[in-house]
């Protein structure tokens, strides 16, 4: 055996290790901003739009939550410095309690869940150990934005068959009545029906689904329905004989609220013909 061979083992274990990178475009959620020691971020997804079903308590059913979904995966660089799942679990339990949130459901052998309120929005958080691997799944809860609505002959035609019809792309703030900008293009149709039918007369009525007291809901669908007259009114130069706008609150579900695709489908704007 020669020198060089008797000294190049000594040499490569002198060489410093390169460290290992996050994931090129994938960084940490602003709302848990920091993560266990000694781990790096292998890959990211985030959907504008996405959905997740988080364990419940009682671990026998997972409850479906949509909205800005972001699902992030942490690896170890080291399995000998690999914190315990209790470890883990524990500190993402204290960073949802610390963060103002709620924790719904945790296993300290694996994962853990909850949920955080800032500003208004409702956010779910889900965090899960495995070997050598964290899973962090947080879905930021919003309605999703209905880009296609029914045009004036599907609105005619219900209107001929039933006498009404559900809009569902006038969009809200939750708790307030100023119709949005994306309800544009659903306004237009409506506008597009009037137009198509002079003689038409329609009752603009306003649904909620129960979230909230009812005589704060019968309000909020009142001035919902009459925002939407107004904009009708003001932006298509509609008569205001035409139009009349009414509040119903929770009072004419089309599904159950107890679920949250319930709640959206019965959050609605109805036209019904006079």
């Amino acid at each position: 055996m020669n020198r060089a061979s008797l000294f190049l083992p000594a040499l490569l274990a002198a060489l410093p290790v390169l460290a290992q990178a996050d994931k090129a475009g994938c960084k940490d959620h602003p709302l848990l901003p920091t993560r266990m020691p000694g781990y790096i971020l292998r890959d990211c997804k985030t959907e504008a739009f996405g959905r997740y079903e988080f364990w419940t308590p009682n671990a026998r059913e997972k409850v479906p939550v949509e909205g800005k979904f972001t699902f992030l995966t942490y690896t170890i660089t080291d399995r000998k410095n690999e914190p315990s799942a209790v470890a883990v679990v524990r500190n993402y339990e204290n960073a949802i309690l610390k963060a103002g949130g709620k924790v719904l459901h945790q296993r300290s052998d694996w994962l853990v869940n909850g949920t955080i309120t800032k500003d208004g929005r409702e956010t779910w958080v889900q965090a899960e150990r495995g070997n050598g691997t964290i899973w962090l799944r947080i879905v930021e809860k919003q309605a999703m934005t209905q880009y296609i609505v029914a045009d004036a002959a599907a609105m005619g035609g219900d209107l001929a068959a039933t006498g009404h019809v559900a809009i569902y792309g006038i969009y809200f703030d939750t708790g307030k009545a100023e119709v949005k900008p994306e309800s544009k293009p659903a306004l237009a149709e409506i506008a597009r029906l009037l137009g198509q039918s002079p003689a038409l007369k329609l009752k603009v009525v306003g649904h909620t689904d129960m979230t909230g007291g009812l005589e704060a809901n019968m309000k909020l669908s009142q001035a919902r329905a009459e925002a939407v007259v107004q904009a009708l009114i003001s932006q298509h130069g509609l008569a205001s004989s035409r139009l009349k706008g009414y509040g119903v609150g929770p009072l004419a579900p089309v599904a159950s609220n107890d679920t949250e695709e319930g709640k959206g489908k019965n959050r609605r704007v109805e036209l019904v013909k006079e």
